[in-house]
């Protein structure tokens, strides 16, 4: 190159991007839309049965029928627990005590099945877990004459006792499974960890073990509460004494053969419902955790 050369300036480098073509995002209306409408076909037996639980006997039966009361009767909700039908204050005071009973005897029982079947392997666990599987199969209206003649022989027929017992073991089998699903899951190294720290088994069990496994404690704990407290057929046949029955008995009390008082049924219902709805929202976060736990690997 000479001195008096004169450079060239220099050319501007270009370079080409492809632009990337845009995700065609769907329309978050649509699905609003569907949600919304599916919600509605869930939600409308809920509100029709809430304005009727308001509406006198007459305005529940009008042709056609109203949506919303006309005269809205909150004394439904007063006297319902003095009518004549059934002793509703003390079938509500059933329907717990059974509940919680048979909730805290299933898992009592099932907690142990479920850590030792997880943690141990012995010749007849498959066959053992296939019987407890069997059992679910079985429902208590099968067994409600030989479950009546047993408890006359132990004395406990017609009691709150009785029906404790067979909502216990009704619902058992689904505890020892679902709580046994997620012991398996836990390592055992972490176990062993605990005991070389100076932990026995039962504290193991205790301290490290079961908030491990919480989520699915919770799931079962839901799971059979709803199932001990939406029980009608063997309460219906192992408890004829009204004071005793649950309000899933006592509910139909309100039903005659020629005259009905609907709107005792429908206020009824809503009181039915309200301690599980309040469950679920209480321990929703929970009960995701437990339901979807191990879903993703």
């Amino acid at each position: 190159m000479t001195r008096g050369a004169v450079l060239d300036p220099p050319k501007a480098v270009t370079t080409h991007t492809t632009a990337t073509p845009r995700r065609r995002v769907p329309k978050r209306w649509g699905l609003t839309i569907i949600g919304v409408i599916v919600a509605l076909v869930f939600l409308t037996p809920y509100l029709i049965m809430l304005s009727g639980a308001f509406k006198s006997r007459q305005e529940i039966l009008r042709v056609p029928p109203d949506y919303l009361p006309g005269d809205w009767r909150f004394s439904n909700f007063v006297n319902m627990w003095s009518t004549p039908e059934t002793p509703l204050p003390q079938n509500l005071y059933s329907t717990v005590v059974i509940s919680l009973g048979g909730t805290a005897l299933a898992l009592v029982v099932a907690l142990p099945a479920a850590y030792y079947t997880a943690r141990h392997q012995f010749r007849l666990k498959l066959p053992f877990m296939l019987l407890v599987l069997v059992t679910q199969m079985l429902q208590p209206t099968v067994l409600a004459s030989g479950l009546f003649r047993e408890f006359v022989t132990m004395d406990i027929n017609d009691t709150r006792f009785a029906m404790i017992l067979v909502n216990a073991a009704f619902n058992l089998s689904f505890a020892i499974w679902i709580m046994h699903s997620f012991f398996a899951t836990v390592p055992k190294e972490i176990e062993e960890a605990a005991w070389i720290d100076g932990c026995n088994r039962g504290q193991s069990l205790v301290r490290i073990m079961l908030p491990l496994v919480w989520p699915g404690i919770v799931t079962a704990i839901i799971f059979t509460f709803i199932a001990c407290w939406n029980e009608f057929a063997a309460s219906l046949i192992l408890l004829p004494t009204d004071v005793n029955q649950p309000l899933t008995v006592a509910l139909t009390k309100f039903i005659g053969q020629y005259e009905s008082a609907w709107q005792y049924v429908f206020a009824v219902s809503i009181i039915g419902i309200l301690p599980v709805v309040a469950l679920f929202a209480m321990i929703e976060r929970h009960l995701v955790s437990g339901l979807t736990a191990g879903g993703v690997k």
